[in-house]
């Protein structure tokens, strides 16, 4: 097989990211509340209490926000937040940093066994990638919000 039959039977990939906001203008996180804030107000509040949501953030070196994806909606219990999808997020936009969310519809705000080791595993994999996971959070409506960085367990 020659190179030029190689090339027409392989995909093609392109990627492309362009900012549509100034780096002056992007917010900066500086603490835990500042992600539980700004989570909060991407949530809808109409079904915060009754599925789960699982959101990923992108920062650059200097903490500003580069943007937001919503990885995964579930169920009353659960929802899968697959890592690779979390990855293709931080890569695509040349993050440095990444945070994540999710909510509990319950208004618990203990994390569970699988919150703690997913968070640990994203900040394993964002190692690798030369990226920090700065924290992992679990918010509600009604009762606030848990960082998993600001309890030792990331």
């Amino acid at each position: 097989m020659n190179t030029s039959d190689i090339l027409t039977q392989a995909s093609e990939i392109e990627i492309h990211y362009k900012s549509k906001v100034r780096p002056s203008e992007r917010p900066q996180i500086t603490n835990s509340k500042d992600c539980a804030e700004i989570f909060k107000s991407i949530f809808d509040f109409n079904t915060i209490d009754y599925k789960e949501f699982f959101y990923a953030m992108y920062l650059n070196r200097s903490n500003k926000i580069l943007g937001v994806l919503q990885v995964s909606s579930g169920g009353v219990s659960g929802t899968i937040a697959d890592p690779k999808i979390i990855f293709q997020g931080a890569l695509k936009l040349n993050a440095s940093v990444i945070i994540v969310c999710h909510n509990h519809p319950s208004g618990n705000l203990k994390p569970s066994p699988e919150d703690i080791t997913l968070s640990r595993k994203l900040k394993e994999g964002a190692a690798i990638l030369d990226m920090a996971v700065l924290d992992s959070l679990i918010i509600s409506s009604a009762e606030g919000y848990t960082s998993l960085a600001d309890e030792g367990l990331l």
